[in-house]
């Protein structure tokens, strides 16, 4: 069938027509996406300053009271006293959450940086932070050998942390076990962190990773952030994170990783 002049002259103005829409469309996308930019770049430098600001703060107030209570140790009352560590309490409470809440926040922002990474040294890393708290409750740590994964380093010890620390705190025994093992599962790594814990009702399995959600009063030490940046950061590099709990028989973590090669 044999388009006549005038209707092909329609045919290309309604083109045409529609290439600008699309061109005038790309445009305002730019435009929306480079004001996007420009408020993200703005509120990480607000962030980072009021961060920084904060952190000087804190450090004056945990400073100069633990200077008064070496001054003037012996010279304080009682309530003097107990002012005086609730201050310093309140400061290192602060100060925890304030590099908590930082390190949510910053992770996902910018480009991921992923490289060829040791889940051995991620390991070896995060129980040197912990050495204390391990040595204090007797804890007894073991592993599997664990693969080579790409992800980032500094990040990855940082989960590691996180749920190895709340596996000891919560263990609620004498004798907290913590074991870490790997599985490779088609495409990904499957990594375990099982404890011996007293475990976690099913109600209450899916709040854990929200943002300051607490299953446990101020007898245990924590802001609420930690799970909720195990997700977030495992998210980020890739792969995926979920638990599973039996009250009276401990909780297991899981994750998953892209593999280095």
């Amino acid at each position: 069938m044999k388009m006549g002049g005038s209707d092909q002259n329609r045919m290309e103005d309604e083109i045409e027509r529609l290439r600008q829409a699309l061109d005038a469309e790309t445009r305002a996308c730019l435009e929306v996406q480079r004001q996007l930019d420009r408020a993200s770049a703005e509120f990480e430098e607000f962030v980072s300053m009021a961060a920084h600001n904060l952190r000087e703060s804190l450090r004056d107030v945990a400073s100069f009271s633990q200077l008064m209570a070496e001054t003037y140790a012996g010279r304080f009352d009682s309530d003097a006293g107990v002012f005086l560590e609730r201050i310093q309490q309140g400061a290192a409470r602060a100060q925890s959450l304030l590099t908590d809440v930082v390190d949510y926040w910053a992770t996902g922002m910018g480009d991921r940086q992923s490289s060829r990474t040791d889940m051995e040294a991620v390991l070896r890393q995060a129980l040197l932070s912990m050495d204390k708290q391990i040595t204090e409750r007797i804890a007894v740590v073991t592993h599997d050998p664990l693969p080579r994964v790409g992800g980032d380093f500094e990040i990855l010890s940082k989960v590691l942390h996180h749920l190895i620390r709340n596996a000891i705190e919560y263990c609620g025994t004498d004798s907290p076990r913590v074991h870490i093992s790997s599985r490779r599962d088609d495409l990904a790594w499957v990594f375990s962190v099982e404890d011996n814990g007293p475990g976690i009702e099913a109600a209450f399995q899916g709040r854990i990773f929200g943002v300051f959600k607490r299953l446990h009063g101020k007898e245990h030490p924590g802001n609420g952030l930690g799970l909720a940046y195990c997700k977030k950061a495992i998210e980020w590099q890739g792969g995926r994170m979920w638990m599973e709990s039996t009250p009276g028989a401990g909780s297991t973590f899981y994750f998953t990783l892209p593999p280095a090669d």
